[in-house]
């Protein structure tokens, strides 16, 4: 292991431990109110939510697929693939942040059509995060992990930490771990986000709130991405 990539161990070590953090009691307070909403809402009402997020996701990950560029990674150094990685970041934070000002000006419609528009930014994202860091997303196990990398990104401690150890062991386990379960997927995104975009459906604000919400989304969604495929580019010794 070279000097770069010892470093790199150390961040992605550290960034584990603070994945793994217990949360705030403010967030462990909102999750506890947002479980005892989700038992209020009708079983039919959530399978309805499940199905039409499935689908949503299922055509922006074949949409993602056609328009990615392949062999991003070719003759890349691990230092060079995380420099993309950061200009891809920086970029795609740019169109969501326009995305979410745009919605969020538009006061409650156009708020709601931020949901699948934002989906849609972070899945074209994930899928070039893969291709930089070398994964071929034309397999159905990278596809796979890329859900893996967006659940870990949106989800509460719980799922955060069993989401964590799949990808850890994604090599001894990504032929057990056949589908998502999408009524977990869907739940713990929708969770996770209500409150980041909530105000973005108040007129006035909500451009404010709608960019300032996307830019840290996309953040998060950056540092998950890197770190994850960074975590199985060491695991495995590639030969950069």
């Amino acid at each position: 292991m070279n000097e770069y990539e010892l470093k790199v161990y150390q961040e992605v070590e550290e960034w584990k431990r603070k994945i793994s953090r217990r949360s705030g009691m403010i967030n462990r307070l909102s999750k506890k109110a947002q479980w005892k909403i989700n038992g209020w809402i009708p079983e039919k009402v959530h399978e309805v939510l499940t199905e039409s997020i499935k689908a949503m996701v299922k055509a922006t990950l074949f949409g993602s697929q056609a328009t990615t560029t392949k062999d991003q990674a070719r003759g890349l150094t691990l230092s060079e693939r995380d420099e993309l990685a950061r200009r891809k970041i920086a970029a795609y934070q740019k169109t969501a942040v326009v995305e979410g000002a745009g919605t969020g000006a538009g006061g409650i419609l156009l708020g709601l059509a931020d949901f699948p528009l934002l989906l849609t930014i972070k899945m074209k994202f994930l899928f070039e995060a893969a291709s930089v860091y070398g994964f071929n997303t034309k397999e159905y196990e990278e596809r796979l992990f890329i859900l893996h990398v967006f659940q870990l990104a949106f989800s509460s401690n719980e799922i955060r930490r069993t989401t964590l150890a799949d990808i850890e062991n994604w090599e001894s386990r990504k032929h057990d771990l056949v589908e998502m379960d999408w009524r977990k997927f869907q739940q713990e995104y929708r969770d996770y986000i209500d409150l980041a975009k909530l105000f973005q459906l108040v007129p006035g604000i909500g451009a404010i709130v709608g960019a300032y919400a996307n830019n840290n989304l996309l953040k998060q969604l950056g540092e998950t991405a890197m770190n994850s495929y960074r975590l199985r580019l060491l695991q495995k010794s590639p030969e950069l």
